[in-house]
């Protein structure tokens, strides 16, 4: 056990602080407003979503891009409640090009055959997608647009986080979405990008049409954005691009109970199975074996079948580096905050997330009202 227990932590060990090494060569982009000419086609899906709309509907009216440059184009996947009706009402009088198109379901994936639907539609070279529960920064196009002009992109990948609240489950995901977002950087970093966030991802129509958009990974119900920088990823390995811009940062909610955090990383989890990466996979097994051991260790050391003074030392290694890669991305997203809830989070999280990788194994999640089984 003790040589399983080394092998494990120095892989871990090397594994995060590979990202962290990664996220400060990922260099901060700053606005230098030179001239907008980037067209984009900005796609939100959305289904039952009254009350996330006044965030979105508000921060959409307050872009500063060029009317003229872009158009949003909103997929009703099957909404039963007045989510249609608060959108067409409070984009009335709106100068900004927005249509309203039906989601044409043709798989097992709602959400993919969303964009696919859209995509059809868009009138611009760039795809830009969202969600209906995001909050959009004023220069959200801008950054996407300057970017584009000055790097070669095919394919931007952009900040998300969680939007602050008064209590311990909203610090904790912000916890878990800064080591998630800390990784995606790090990655991008050490060019072994393996991680994206839908609700803030861009990419060309051409890119999309040239990979084929979402054929060969319809039959999982989720993942659009990581199958799609997958592809990405394969072809344009150059040109795929991470916009690591504080004006570009999209906030959106976290889940209001813990049960709904359980069926949306449940749904996350589901879908690495699928990966092509092979590096993500890498990364999912030695973070998973890690919070496992720490599992495992405590309860030997419990029954004085390891030493505890070791099991302190491995905990102290996975203490220490964890908090360098969140301490990164805190300061990046300003939320330096929650680093006080940090030390119980740390705690609890190797059972949060051995539990929820369990029982993706074995059952299936519910989404936006629908079952998906295993």
């Amino acid at each position: 056990m003790v040589l399983i227990s080394i092998f494990i932590t120095i892989a871990y060990l090397i594994l995060i602080g590979s990202f962290v090494f990664g996220f400060d060569k990922v260099p901060v982009f700053k606005l230098k407003n030179i001239e907008a000419k980037t067209t984009f086609s900005v796609i939100i899906p959305f289904r039952n979503e009254v009350e996330n709309l006044s965030n979105l509907m508000t921060s959409i009216a307050s872009l500063e891009y060029p009317n003229h440059l872009y158009e949003i184009i909103f997929v009703d996947d099957e909404s039963d409640d007045d989510s249609v009706e608060i959108i067409k009402k409070g984009f009335i009088h709106s100068p900004i090009n927005i249509s309203f198109i039906k989601n044409i379901r043709t798989s097992n994936s709602p959400k993919k055959d969303a964009i696919t639907t859209a995509i059809k539609h868009a009138k611009n070279k760039w795809i830009v997608t969202t969600d209906a529960d995001c909050k959009l920064p004023k220069y959200w196009l801008d950054s996407f647009d300057e970017f584009i002009q000055t790097n070669q992109s095919k394919c931007v990948i952009a900040p998300v986080i969680f939007a602050d609240e008064r209590s311990f489950l909203n610090r904790f995901q912000i916890l878990d979405m800064l080591s998630l977002q800390g990784a995606t950087i790090g990655a991008f970093g050490i060019k072994n990008p393996f991680l994206c966030n839908g609700a803030n991802f861009g990419y060309e129509k051409e890119l999309f049409e040239a990979v084929n958009g979402f054929e060969g990974n319809t039959n999982t119900a989720s993942g659009d954005d990581i199958f799609l920088l997958e592809k990405a990823v394969k072809m344009y390995p150059k040109n795929v691009k991470y916009l690591k811009c504080e004006r570009a940062t999209v906030t959106t909610k976290s889940q209001p109970n813990w049960n709904a955090l359980k069926e949306q990383r449940v749904r996350w989890v589901a879908k690495t199975s699928t990966y092509n990466n092979t590096f993500g996979k890498l990364v999912g097994l030695i973070v998973l074996l890690m919070n496992a051991l720490i599992i495992v260790l405590l309860i030997l050391s419990t029954i004085d079948k390891f030493s505890p003074k070791s099991f302190i030392y491995i905990l102290i290694i996975k203490f220490s580096i964890d908090f360098l890669l969140i301490h990164k991305s805190a300061v990046f997203f300003n939320k330096k905050h929650v680093l006080r809830t940090y030390l119980f989070a740390f705690l609890i999280y190797p059972l949060f997330s051995v539990y929820i990788a369990f029982i993706a194994a074995f059952k299936g999640y519910k989404w936006k009202g629908r079952e998906f089984k295993k």
